[in-house]
């Protein structure tokens, strides 16, 4: 999956932290169009919608003085056509359950777009909010493969595929639709990506993912 995206800010004048947030750590995505995704060159999905996963582990990051580093963030989309031109999405969001409270008001300001930044932008693309949840995230990275659970949600694993040369993985560079603009990503091929919840329920399993590195500021 992908969002368009320069990376414009919005302005939150009641809340003076807005401007010193951060993240950055690992991330990964897997959805059910064909490998390479067509979405990230503005194409339309491969089966008509795009059913993606976006999981982020924050490695460090903060919200003015509030601690957001090690934990773990995962966004649901269901987009019914082009991603770009629309119908626009549905979406859910799940919340590391080991956030406090503390932690879990600035993760939602971020990711809601409230904060400024790349989501301010990717929320323009929202047209139904279907929840949020707190529940425990398991991301795991070993080499090339990368997996995500949600219990009684979501499972993804992922393994990047191999290049011509073995030494080095294959790779997507400056595509004009992205979650993490401007990122190089890994291309890789999903063994497994089940999902059931907020009314959704889908089995993939050979299709496309990405991952790389993110890093997001206002």
């Amino acid at each position: 999956m992908k969002c368009t995206l320069s990376t414009a800010t919005t302005t939150d004048n009641s809340n003076s932290s807005q401007s010193s947030w951060k993240l950055e750590g690992d991330y990964f995505e897997g959805c059910n169009c064909d490998i390479v995704c067509p979405c990230v060159f503005f194409g339309d999905p491969d089966e008509g919608n795009c059913l993606v996963t976006c999981a982020w582990h924050i490695q460090k990051g903060n919200y003015g003085n509030t601690d957001l580093s090690n934990l773990n963030v995962v966004a649901l989309f269901n987009t019914p056509g082009n991603m770009a031109t629309g119908p626009k999405w549905k979406a859910a969001l799940y919340i590391d359950e080991r956030a406090t409270q503390q932690q879990k008001d600035p993760i939602m300001k971020i990711y809601s777009g409230q904060a400024g930044g790349f989501f301010a932008v990717a929320h323009n693309f929202i047209g139904e909010m279907l929840g949020v949840k707190s529940v425990p995230i398991e991301f795991g990275i070993d080499g090339k493969r990368r997996w995500l659970r949600i219990k009684d949600a979501l499972e993804l694993d992922t393994e990047a595929i191999a290049g011509g040369d073995k030494s080095r993985d294959s790779v997507v560079v400056n595509v004009p639709f992205s979650v993490v603009p401007g990122a190089d990503m890994t291309i890789a091929r999903s063994s497994k990506y089940n999902y059931n919840d907020h009314g959704m329920e889908w089995t993939n399993s050979g299709k496309n993912s990405f991952h790389c590195r993110f890093r997001y500021s206002p």
